[in-house]
């Protein structure tokens, strides 16, 4: 007996290692190990979408064109009001291959575009946008330095026969300036410095680009782009 006491020590050692073993191993199955809490300084930092505009835009030509200009033009400067005379010209060229938009982008520099803009947007909501967007042009030189503009564009209103408590109670609006402001806001985004800006099917022309020849280079490569896609 005495001489089989160290095996069945040895033994009963054994089997205990082989419970402690069995029970680590139940244990690890069991227990779930915690997600490491996510760093807030390492999370990606989302890509910033371009502002979103007046929806609908002001727009000319067939909806289905193949090629869009779109424009944001402040109402008082003069690059942009020689600009709203060729585009005339360019509609009739190019007939239904062309649709140009109009955005709202007046410069804090020009006192009184801003102004202009709800202006052109009140008219806008009686129908008569482009209307008053050709007076605003064609009349420039007189509003564009004037203290009473705002009486200037009320004259320029009563002469399209806009109703003027409607077209007054409207350039006072939060619905008028929401949308020169939304128009503001994707020109920001977009980082619209000067105007006129010009994107043709959303490829924002170079300064040296913006002559006659250079745009209308532009329209037919876009048109070409279309012919052969």
């Amino acid at each position: 007996m005495k001489r089989a006491l160290p095996f069945l020590i040895i033994a009963a050692v054994l089997v205990a290692a082989v419970l402690v073993a069995w029970n680590l191993k139940q244990s690890a199955v069991e227990t779930p190990v915690a997600a490491p809490t996510p760093n807030p300084s390492h999370s990606a930092t989302p890509a910033k979408a371009a502002e979103p505009g007046a929806d609908p835009p002001h727009a000319l030509g067939d909806a289905k064109a193949p090629v869009t200009l779109e424009e944001f033009g402040d109402f008082q400067c003069p690059p942009c009001g020689q600009f709203a005379v060729f585009v005339e010209e360019l509609l009739r060229e190019y007939d239904s291959r062309l649709r140009v938009v109009f955005r709202n982008f007046p410069l804090p520099a020009h006192e009184n575009a801003r102004e202009a803009a709800l202006a052109a947007e009140a008219a806008g909501f009686q129908g008569k946008f482009w209307e008053m967007h050709d007076t605003l042009y064609r009349e420039q030189s007189s509003w564009s330095k004037a203290p009473n503009a705002r009486e200037l564009f009320e004259s320029y209103a009563g002469t399209l026969g806009l109703n003027m408590d409607q077209f007054k109670k409207d350039m006072d609006s939060d619905k008028v300036k929401q949308k020169v402001d939304s128009d503001r806001a994707l020109g920001d985004s977009l980082g619209i410095k000067v105007t006129p800006m010009l994107f043709i099917n959303n490829r924002p022309l170079e300064p040296q680009q913006k002559n006659p020849e250079g745009i209308r280079a532009a329209i037919n490569a876009a048109l070409n782009e279309k012919t052969q896609s």
